[in-house]
């Protein structure tokens, strides 16, 4: 008796060879990776914040020995950092249109606009009316400027690695995605300023301490 082959051998169903090797949004791994390092550091926030209003519940005066930090420079810094969601927004949407020329110019916008705000936060911890090592009040707002900042540079240094990519390779739909994903993080660098922006500066404004 001769064996049937045929009924043995795999029967192709689909034929992906025409799909995309990349994707956007939650059905790539990069996505979830960025998600997962945002709560990660959201949690860190929550838990510097927490210690923060610890420390404030166990002071008679807010802020402890000095004024409450200038206003000034933080409200310049948060109002440029909230505007730059304007085209980070954009250069969100073109990246997923894959608009090769609009993620050249728009990384290359958003690495310069990142350092200004580098530059302008240098400004605000230089106006700071209080040293980290004086009081433990100084060193939790330190603490929670220094936790930003560094997320800051995270997302700045990426961002101008991907510009530098995309202006001197060739580059494709994988890239188009990790520009996406860039632009998420950046999201959450503006909105947990804010955040903290109220907790640093305008807490010690509203809090009666007995």
């Amino acid at each position: 008796m001769r064996a049937d082959r045929t009924a043995r051998e795999p029967v192709p169903v689909v034929n992906v060879a025409a799909l995309r090797d990349y994707a956007f949004g939650s059905s790539t791994i990069s996505w979830w990776g960025v998600m997962g390092f945002m709560l990660i550091e959201g949690t860190a926030f929550v838990l510097a914040i927490g210690a923060y209003y610890y420390l404030l519940h166990n002071e008679t005066a807010w802020p402890p020995s000095s004024s409450p930090p200038p206003l000034l420079w933080a409200t310049v810094f948060t109002v440029a950092l909230m505007l730059t969601e304007i085209p980070n927004v954009w250069l969100g949407h073109e990246a997923k249109r894959e608009n090769k020329a609009a993620v050249r110019w728009g990384l290359l916008l958003m690495t310069v606009l990142g350092l200004a705000t580098l530059m302008l936060r240098a400004v605000e911890i230089d106006a700071m009316n209080v040293r980290w090592d004086r009081t433990a009040y100084g060193s939790i707002v330190w603490a929670l400027l220094v936790l930003h900042t560094l997320h800051m540079l995270t997302d700045v240094f990426d961002t101008g690695v991907l510009a530098k990519l995309t202006w001197t390779k060739p580059f494709g739909g994988r890239k188009h995605s990790d520009v996406a994903d860039n632009g998420m993080y950046w999201h959450f660098i503006v909105w947990s300023w804010v955040a903290l922006y109220v907790v640093i500066y305008w807490t010690p404004r509203w809090v009666t301490t007995p």
